[in-house]
């Protein structure tokens, strides 16, 4: 299976794992609640979709890899105690509590979440101490003398043994006690999640042409070469990081992160092409909707990589602001709910210090009111800021999250400070409406970038089969997919309506099982 169905799997037999009966009581009992152990390639994204999974479910994470542990680091550490028997004392070995088990209960008490995952990767490469102990942890969840917290499930993640030396074969007593899924590399389901990550453009546009650089594992005369979804990713961020700081990418760096002497040469060289693209065909001019005739004309007559590779680049752009403007909606929604629950609680004081007040100078009351909501602002800030660290706590968090909550906190600390010079609610108003004008602005932006798009493509490729990539690519992001519900795309309604998307499902899904999409 790919990584996206393994998701899935895992997160109904956690939900199934966490159900209770009427008595509160779990529905499936500690010791028949198998572990789940995901077994594939390096890279792949094993540890990526248990994040996914605490963050979707609410529910805390615990990650740990079992290559460092010995039989003391992970059972506890022996000592001697006293216990009486029969009236008799005696001196009883105990262990300490499991440096993982302690880790679960620190995670409960710092984010308050009482339910979760704990993640071993690298199960498969425990020292031979630790190994006879394993059984008993798969099926009884013990560490030591101390058990895995009611309510927190076991998933495990492992190598196959041509990956790694280190790895150990389970026999079948492990795998008797085991849920096995098997995962392989899937450019479809990696693709989905680079949309949501912003992967490099450059990275996604060349693995649609070279599918089978996506995921490598291979010998060579200078050893073992790889390349895995984990380095396009690294890779991605790095690129970011050389364009901003007008650095020339080459080979060396390409080479860091792809472990593969043809897939470097291939993929610094398709890099060089795709900055001339973007430069020859003036990719700001024709999201403008000012696209130039010779751009037209070459884009008409170009091979149909060439065509593509312009299509992935323009569509990555586009979608890119359709996120920015999902996550700052999504920004402002919760932000708004913050500052009317501030209005009701600064009227509510407005209005016991009308009642109580003795005579004073209208500017002392002024300065009581901004000191009080200024203070309100500031405890929201605090609120908010303790709601992040507690979800970080639990790796609960995705990035999108995490972006937002850091929004809203720096919102409120600059209305504190703000409210100081100058005082009253309107002040707050005022500057919410200032971020909702942006959005505004962002928003009609991205609609007018939508529709040079269409406009382009319609003229660019109009018997080619790129409108049915571009309408197909809009409805399966999903941040694409929420901008135009929500804000409407009269091209895309045409367009979709015209391939029939709906009556034509089966021959587009082959049409695009074709194109590799």
């Amino acid at each position: 299976m790919n990584i996206k169905q393994a998701k899935e799997y895992i997160k109904d037999s956690v939900r199934l794992y966490l159900k209770k009966d009427e008595f509160g009581e779990y529905r499936v009992p500690v010791v028949r609640q198998r572990p789940i152990f995901l077994l594939g390639a390096p890279g792949i994204g094993k540890t990526a979709i248990m994040e996914q999974i605490a963050q979707e479910m609410g529910i805390a994470l615990v990650s740990y890899s079992m290559t460092h542990h010995t039989r003391q680091s992970a059972l506890g550490l022996p000592f001697i105690t006293q216990k009486d028997y029969g009236g008799s004392t005696y001196s009883v070995s105990e262990y300490t509590m499991s440096e993982i088990i302690a880790s679960i209960y620190d995670t409960m008490e710092a984010s308050g979440i009482r339910e979760g995952i704990l993640f071993l990767d690298e199960i498969n490469c425990v020292s031979e101490t630790l190994a006879p102990s394993m059984l008993q942890f798969l099926q009884y969840k013990v560490f030591g003398r101390h058990k895995v917290p009611e309510g927190w499930v076991v998933v495990t993640a492992g190598n196959p043994p041509e990956y790694n030396k280190s790895v150990r074969e389970f026999d079948v007593v492990t795998y008797d006690r085991l849920k096995l899924l098997e995962v392989e590399p899937d450019l479809k389901v990696w693709k989905e999640y680079a949309g949501e990550r912003k992967i490099h453009p450059a990275i996604v546009n060349f693995l649609d042409l070279k599918k089978e650089h996506f995921y490598c594992m291979e010998m060579t005369v200078k050893g073992r070469s790889y390349v895995t979804a984990r380095g396009w990713e690294d890779l991605s961020q790095m690129l970011f990081l050389y364009e901003e700081e007008g650095l020339g990418v080459e080979e060396t760096l390409v080479g860091q992160y792809i472990r593969n002497d043809k897939i470097v040469k291939e993929f610094t060289a398709y890099y060089d092409i795709f900055n001339k693209y973007k430069k020859d065909y003036h990719v700001n001019e024709i999201l403008m909707g000012q696209a130039p005739k010779q751009a037209i004309e070459k884009a008409k007559h170009a091979a149909f990589d060439e065509r593509l590779s312009l299509l992935g680049m323009l569509l990555n752009r586009v979608q890119a602001d359709m996120k920015d403007v999902v996550e700052e909606a999504d920004f402002l929604t919760d932000l708004r709910g913050l500052l009317q629950v501030a209005k009701e609680q600064s009227m509510k004081d407005q209005s016991a210090a009308d009642a109580g007040r003795i005579a004073q100078t209208a500017k002392t009351d002024q300065s009581a009111d901004a000191d009080d909501l200024a203070a309100l602002m500031g405890k929201l800030a605090e609120g908010q800021r303790a709601k992040l660290g507690r979800q970080q706590s639990a790796n609960a968090l995705s990035d999108a999250d995490r972006r937002k909550h850091l929004k809203v906190i720096r919102f409120l600390e600059e209305c504190q400070k703000t409210l100081y010079e100058e005082p009253g609610f309107e002040t707050v108003k005022g500057k919410y409406d200032i971020c909702v004008n942006d959005l505004r602005s962002m928003t009609a932006k991205t609609q007018s970038e939508l529709a040079a798009l269409f406009a382009f493509v319609e003229e660019a490729f109009t018997e080619g089969s790129e409108m049915l990539i571009l309408v197909t690519q809009l409805t399966v992001d999903s941040a694409s997919a929420r901008f135009i519900a929500s804000f409407g795309s009269e091209d895309y309604k045409k367009h979709s309506a015209e391939l029939m998307l709906g009556e034509r499902s089966d021959d587009i899904k082959a049409q695009i099982g074709e194109l590799g999409l």
